[in-house]
């Protein structure tokens, strides 16, 4: 049985991009105990970006710029990256925004869990990592 490079593309970019977002918050809280970040969503990288750019990348190389499916794949990755840096990050802030109204007025309800965009950094470096990813894939399984 073989295994899509595509998919295999896929779980590369969102592996390394993942794992970086681990060491990066290990680092910074000065222990490892972060596993949270192995699966939510924001922070450096964005794996969101690295997936799909990912994907793009071995398309590009393996069926050539001008087919239509590296088109198709251009698109949702550009609509992904919008998404994450403009509408969740957005939502992000509006989130934080209400859980410290809450907090100040001493409503009791419970406390909504505020997901996290990305900044346009954390979109380059996770842009960078899939097309690291892709090329990677695309010479490993030739």
């Amino acid at each position: 049985m073989t295994i899509s490079p595509y998919l295999v593309a896929v779980a590369v970019g969102w592996i390394i991009a993942q794992g970086a977002k681990y060491i990066t918050a290990a680092v910074k809280a000065h222990s490892l105990q972060v596993f949270d970040r192995l699966y939510l969503s924001g922070n450096m990288p964005s794996a969101h970006s690295a997936t799909v750019v990912s994907i793009a990348t071995l398309i590009a190389l393996r069926d050539g710029v001008d087919s239509g499916l590296f088109g198709l794949a251009v698109v949702l990755a550009l609509v992904v990256m919008y998404d994450a840096m403009m509408v969740r990050h957005s939502v992000g802030e509006q989130g934080a925004v209400i859980k410290h109204i809450l907090k100040e007025s001493n409503i009791a309800v419970k406390e909504p869990h505020v997901a996290d965009g990305h900044t346009p950094l954390e979109v380059i470096v996770g842009v960078c990592i899939g097309m690291l990813a892709g090329i990677v894939v695309f010479y490993t399984t030739k």
